[in-house]
């Protein structure tokens, strides 16, 4: 019995993805790069498009184990499940695999991992077809046919129809499923990139690079021409837009990307605060300002939520890109999908309102401050700008003008949800100045 290499990698994978809790990005590199010598192009974007297709449609595929298992999930052992995963994902979602394939190499994996269960992996393997995704349309309750289509956790898709009615809770889910492109940004402090460097975006400085994976191993890269960044990551630093000799303070800034942006847009002229709460990914930061030719970015370990008495009102520009759930970014980390729950809401808003009260303070009499957030709630944006302009002397800003046209995104007072997309992720921006 032979065992396909390719797959048997993915499920090592996603054995520690799913029954460790290992971050897939991390883990998938790690298993590529340790059998780099023996995995031909096709089968790393083999093992990636396995790896990340499961972890997204995990939901889904569940729902298909059920409908043939007399056995529940729970009591199916680790190794079976992750098996009938890859087996389902390739039947139901992968066009080019042969469904005698994706049969096949499960029970030979099974063999492999579980000898006992390998008729068990047959057997449900065998009665699945694409119809059992297609059938999914015809559930009666909304959020379960949402949940089920797209999956997303009914929390979440709970929440969606309470914010964004149903058509737009739809497109929504449909668009976190999106493999993102990968989008970097050019570096304004040096010359040398080529006009014709990637796809041209909304934004000037921010192209799409497609056919590499590895981006850091580009000359442009290694000589700090670009860094990896999504475009509207990218666009709470753009919409600051502090000037050259300006004091700013990013609170919340690694792994960098939003601060050397700023650091850039200054011409590298000035100063700029770096905080964050582990001094690993402050090294990040560093690391990433090194490479980028930018010495004006000063990094110090400091929980955003305690008040620096020496610091208040220093700055002119400060950006709050704070911690939230991260459900704008799903399409990127679909992890979080299965990380988050809805008891998680209360605890880190409670932080993002800390950090946006106590880093008021901090902002002269002229200055402006951005409140940025990768979510799509309104607990962790709107709800908490409405809450700090009745108990602080603040008043939010109009940008919406100074935004390019093409972002997908809703206004309301002032206050802008970027929604997902092909070309962007979800994210959150408003601006305040007392």
């Amino acid at each position: 019995m032979k065992i396909d290499f390719a797959r048997n990698v993915a499920l090592k994978v996603l054995y520690e993805i799913n029954e460790k809790q290992a971050y897939s990005n991390i883990v998938l590199d790690k298993y590529i790069n340790e059998n780099r010598e023996k995995l031909s192009r096709l089968d790393t974007k083999f093992i990636s498009e396995l790896v990340y297709g499961v972890i997204t449609w995990k939901l889904t595929l569940e729902y298909i184990i059920q409908k043939y298992s007399k056995v529940k999930i729970k009591k199916i052992s680790a190794w079976v499940k992750n098996i009938l995963y890859l087996g389902i994902y390739q039947i139901v979602f992968l066009d080019k695999v042969p469904k005698s394939a994706s049969v096949n190499e499960s029970v030979n994996l099974c063999k492999k991992y579980n000898f006992k269960s390998a008729n068990f992996v047959n057997a449900i393997l065998r009665k699945v077809e694409k119809s059992d995704y297609e059938e999914i349309d015809g559930i009666d309750d909304n959020i379960s046919r949402i949940s089920l289509k797209y999956s997303i956790p009914k929390w979440m898709v709970n929440k969606f129809l309470e914010e964004y009615g149903e058509e737009l809770t739809e497109q929504i889910c449909k668009n976190l499923n999106l493999r993102p492109e990968i989008s970097v940004r050019i570096n304004r402090l040096k010359n040398g990139v080529a006009d014709d460097f990637g796809k041209k975006t909304l934004l000037n400085d921010f192209r799409i690079i497609t056919g590499t994976k590895n981006i850091t191993k580009l000359d442009e890269y290694v000589e700090g021409k670009i860094s990896i960044q999504d475009e509207a990551a990218g666009l709470s630093s753009f919409l600051l837009n502090p000037s050259s000799g300006d004091i700013v303070l990013d609170a919340c800034s690694a792994p960098g990307g939003k601060t050397t942006y700023l650091a850039e847009i200054m011409e590298n002229k000035g100063e700029i605060i770096a905080w964050d709460i582990y001094k690993e990914r402050l090294n990040q930061v560093e690391e990433n300002a090194k490479r980028l030719g930018i010495n004006i970015i000063k990094t110090e370990l400091h929980d955003a939520t305690i008040f620096k008495d020496e610091y208040k009102n220093k700055f002119n520009k400060i950006l709050l890109d704070v911690p939230c759930l991260g459900l704008g970014v799903i399409r990127r980390k679909p992890d979080i999908k299965w990380n988050r729950n809805e008891k998680d809401i209360e605890e880190i808003v409670d932080i993002q309102y800390k950090i946006l009260k106590t880093c008021s303070q901090y902002l002269k009499s002229d200055g402006v401050l951005i409140y940025s957030t990768c979510s799509l709630l309104k607990e962790e944006n709107e709800l908490i700008i409405e809450r700090f302009i009745k108990e602080e002397n603040f008043k939010t800003v109009n940008i919406e003008k100074l935004i390019p046209t093409g972002f997908y995104k809703k206004a309301d007072n002032n206050m802008i949800q970027f929604l997902p997309c092909n070309e962007h992720d979800g994210f959150f921006i408003t601006m305040l100045k007392k």
